[in-house]
């Protein structure tokens, strides 16, 4: 009997120049034994919906053919209200495809072989309490210097491609805010007012495709990785910024790592945050982990 699967493509994923393998790939897909139903988005949050809807049909298998956005908006179709643990697999045709990074850099030809071998192995999920609601994911969430350039990219630079990036970094850089985003990690009695450059919540190692910023992470050891890093100066910012790539950027004297369970934001409002390579504006109350949720096709 052939194993059921619901794939989600996101046409304009990676500014649809790479749907031309989609066809393809879901028909190596099947000639392999896979019964998969497809469906297309055509706006955004339509794969929360299709999700959900496919869920309640009896789908307990999933694809993302997309980028991180399209397997965000698919965790968060199937959560809350997943009574199993569904499954996830990836066909990686987005610009940053991060989570997957972990586990290798063959692109679409390791998600396909993933699922035909049916490779898979347990994630957590992170979920996130905000004053509207709640969230889910299982790459990062992150506030500050990389929010902001994120945020500006998408409001003022959308369709620009690397010149948009580059010119978002270098308006943000000029800014260069520097504030505290006051929490509370796990017990800790003291609330951390200090200011900072970044902050990011991580399951997963890496964002924007190649930057390591959370190498200590896993994806499933059941905590938040946290990492901070204090008041850099923007001189120092831009001579570390290799750092990031490789992952020692959490030896530079104002950084900072830990495992967490929980943190409580105690913000005056809301902020501008990415997650999973989503830009959102939220009042942001608590995260913690849902340990191993979901299982990973990788």
């Amino acid at each position: 009997m052939s194993l059921r699967y619901f794939a989600v493509i996101n046409p304009a994923a990676g500014g649809g120049r790479r749907r031309i393998q989609v066809g393809p790939a879901l028909e190596r897909l099947r000639a392999g034994g896979l019964a998969i139903e497809a469906v297309e988005t055509s706006a955004p949050e339509q794969a929360i919906a299709l999700t959900r809807e496919a869920y309640g049909r009896g789908f307990r298998r999933f694809i993302a053919v997309g980028g991180d956005g399209t397997s965000y908006e698919i965790v968060n179709g199937l959560f809350p209200g997943a009574e199993e643990r569904p499954t996830l697999g990836f066909l990686p045709l987005g610009t940053g495809n991060s989570f997957l990074r972990d586990f290798g850099d063959g692109g679409v030809e390791h998600g396909l072989e993933a699922l035909l071998r049916g490779r898979s192995q347990p994630c957590d999920v992170i979920r996130l309490r905000h004053k509207s609601g709640v969230l889910h994911y299982i790459n990062l969430l992150s506030v500050g210097f990389a929010a902001d350039v994120a945020t500006l990219r998408a409001r003022r630079f959308a369709g620009w491609g690397e010149f948009g990036y580059q010119s978002s970094i270098f308006i943000t850089l000029a800014r260069f805010r520097r504030r505290p985003f006051p929490l509370r990690v796990d017990e800790d009695e003291q609330v951390d007012r200090r200011r900072c450059l970044f902050l990011t919540f991580n399951n997963s190692k890496y964002t924007g495709g190649t930057m390591m910023i959370a190498p200590k992470a896993e994806v499933n050891d059941g905590s938040i990785e946290y990492v901070r890093w204090g008041p850099i100066g923007r001189l120092g910012l831009i001579r570390n910024l290799p750092t990031l790539y490789d992952g020692t950027h959490i030896n530079h004297p104002l950084a900072q790592r830990r495992s967490a369970k929980k943190v409580e934001f105690l913000l005056d409002g809301p902020v501008d945050v990415m997650v999973d390579g989503e830009v959102l504006t939220l009042e942001c109350k608590m995260l913690d982990v849902l340990p191993s949720a979901l299982n990973v096709m990788v």
